[in-house]
């Protein structure tokens, strides 16, 4: 097994939106209705085998216009998670059995130990309670606030361990009804944040030219 290297803790902050996966709507409710986090979480449940098209967005001061990841999410049973970008690169990452592994064409795959990566680590915990609808499960490892209502809404996640609250600030999910829309992941300190576009949000990506737009759109704002 090699050594983790500052390539894996990047994907690690990179993939810990990925799986929180979004989820069909499931019953009707009060579009006006305050929003609550059991209401939420009951929403994004999605039980294996599942399948999500992504459309991730980075930002960087070295790039004129965000970079744009697009690919596909697969949870071909409970215990794994498989990470397929596309454009504009090929690559493959399978999370099984505390284990992460990477797969590029022509290079050799790379397998380290998520328990080595404490951001991830501490997110691998809660992520079976999330995609379980479990309420009671994630507030052991997050503080969670629920805003807006239920036809717009958004839940923040704050980690409560330390070590995992040195490298993540928080993630916000934004959604509307029972459609999550986007994940954005912030990370403690200068980091860049994360947004990654989900269902009809990552459809209108193609439409938003520019960060600020981006940004908006996983807010919750129509494209431009």
């Amino acid at each position: 097994m090699q050594r983790t290297t500052p390539h894996s803790r990047t994907w690690a902050r990179r993939l810990a939106p990925a799986l929180l996966l979004s989820s069909a709507a499931i019953c009707a409710a009060p579009a006006d209705a305050p929003v609550e986090a059991d209401w939420i979480l009951a929403k994004i449940a999605r039980p294996a085998p599942a399948r999500t098209p992504f459309v991730e967005v980075r930002g960087s001061k070295l790039l004129k216009t965000p970079l744009r990841l697009t690919g596909e999410y697969r949870r071909p049973d409970a215990d794994t998670l498989v990470r397929e970008v596309r454009s504009p690169y090929a690559e493959t990452t399978t999370l099984h059995a505390g284990e992460a592994t990477i797969e590029r064409a022509g290079q050799s795959p790379r397998t380290f130990s998520l328990s080595r990566v404490p951001e991830l680590a501490g997110l691998q915990n809660s992520f079976g309670a999330l995609l379980g609808g479990d309420h009671a499960s994630l507030q052991a490892h997050y503080r969670l606030q629920a805003d807006g209502t239920r036809q717009r809404w958004t839940l923040t996640m704050t980690p409560k361990d330390a070590a995992l609250a040195s490298k993540l600030h928080a993630i916000q999910l934004f959604g509307r009804g029972a459609e999550l829309r986007c994940i954005q992941t912030r990370p403690a300190g200068k980091g860049d944040v994360q947004r990654t576009l989900l269902a009809g949000a990552a459809q209108d990506a193609a439409r938003a030219t520019d960060a600020a737009a981006l940004a908006a759109l996983c807010e919750g704002a129509p494209a431009r």
